[in-house]
């Protein structure tokens, strides 16, 4: 058995509000889907999310990434399920090889990765999620079995009743994290933060998302006014090119510091240790390459004794949150993790299943073959602007 087509769409994702941070605000998202067909019938689905800011990577490099392969040739002819993941494990992207931060091709890689698995999956009857079980990496956390899932709320930058009524809807929820939205010109976030912690109460965990907004020259200075309400992390305060700075600052700020923008793949994760620039880090499947990349950077971070958050781009839809969730309910040890918005911030999805969290933050473990979900062809051809077909003999 072995890959006789891919078929790449390039789709537009629509939000139902705008998701603004400190440095892009968005009405709605540009994906990539990947759509694997096996010479005997059965077909997966991934997706990727290309984010120029982040791992200067498009909708056209993608693609681009995707098409200078043969991925029948590359992949092979994989006798079970077992080899499937050992083939992936040992696949190796040129153009991420030739990166010195090993981010290059990670959202095409990782849409790739998950459309695998989650064809060859259904060809085998297994789940995409025993790639966690069958992966050979050093010092990773598992769980025995798989858990259910504890997912963390989310407050963009709103305007105050927005915000407030988001506070609101979290505790009434009965989340147990939230993240907040920091460092948005023209908002006060010493204001905000005191109106948004008598809302939620003092035993929420609430931690900070900067999304590289302040320069390390004022880094002290923006965070020492919101330590009074106990933020337990500070994600990604300053810009990428000033990062090695938060390794003489980090001490300082009182606030552990969490990595995102700065950590696209194994080489910044290796360069975050040796040189000691943050307390955890942010691991989101597309940006750092799909499951198994991402397994490699999760282990390393536990081996090195660093906290971990299973991390998303907003605008994910429901392929995205189901690769999550295996994860998520199978690595132990996460700190945090984001995903499973789709109903909360989609404006329109792709499966025939609701992923969506429910009271608490709670989602189920997913079972069934492959991702565990499956995909709608009417609505995925509803937001799809463009499309490439490749055929293998």
């Amino acid at each position: 058995m072995m890959i006789a087509a891919l078929k790449l769409f390039r789709v537009a994702v629509p939000l139902k509000k705008v998701v603004r941070h400190a440095s892009f605000e968005r009405s709605g998202s540009e994906n990539l889907v990947v759509r694997v067909e096996l010479a005997g019938g059965q077909v997966g689905y991934g997706e990727g999310v290309p984010r120029p800011y982040v791992t200067g990577e498009t909708i056209e490099s993608t693609f681009g990434v995707l098409a200078a392969h043969d991925w029948a040739r590359r992949i092979g002819r994989p006798a079970d399920f077992r080899e499937v993941v050992q083939r992936l494990e040992a696949l190796r992207l040129p153009e991420t090889e030739a990166d010195p931060r090993g981010r290059a091709g990670n959202a095409a890689r990782c849409a790739l990765e998950l459309a695998i698995l989650d064809a060859f999956g259904r060809r085998f009857g297994e789940s995409a999620g025993r790639t966690i079980d069958l992966a050979t990496i050093e010092g990773l956390q598992r769980y025995p079995a798989p858990r259910p899932v504890r997912y963390s709320g989310a407050i963009t930058s709103e305007s105050p009743l927005g915000e407030w009524r988001t506070a609101l809807k979290i505790r009434l929820y009965g989340f147990h994290q939230v993240k907040v939205k920091v460092g948005t010109r023209g908002q006060d976030d010493a204001r905000r933060l005191r109106a948004l912690r008598w809302i939620l109460g003092r035993r929420m965990d609430l931690r900070l998302d900067a999304n590289e907004a302040w320069s390390a020259a004022e880094l002290v200075e923006r965070v020492e006014p919101l330590r009074r309400f106990g933020p337990t992390a500070l994600e990604q305060p300053v810009p990428h090119a000033e990062v090695e700075s938060l390794a003489a600052i980090r001490g300082r700020l009182g606030i552990p510091v969490m990595l995102d923008e700065s950590l696209c793949g194994l080489p910044d994760a290796e360069a975050a240790v040796a040189r000691r620039t943050a307390d955890l880090f942010n691991v989101r499947l597309s940006k750092c390459g799909g499951i198994l990349a991402s397994l490699r950077i999760i282990a390393l971070a536990q081996r090195s004794g660093l906290g971990v958050q299973l991390g998303c781009h907003p605008g994910e839809t429901a392929l995205l949150s189901a690769a999550g969730r295996h994860l998520a309910s199978r690595v132990a040890g996460l700190r945090y993790v984001e995903g499973s918005y789709d109903r909360h911030i989609l404006a329109a999805n792709l499966t025939r299943q609701d992923l969506t969290f429910g009271y608490g933050g709670w989602a189920r473990a997913l079972d069934g073959p492959g991702l565990g979900v499956d995909v709608d062809p009417a609505a995925l051809e509803a937001i799809t602007v463009g499309s490439q077909e490749f055929r293998y003999d």
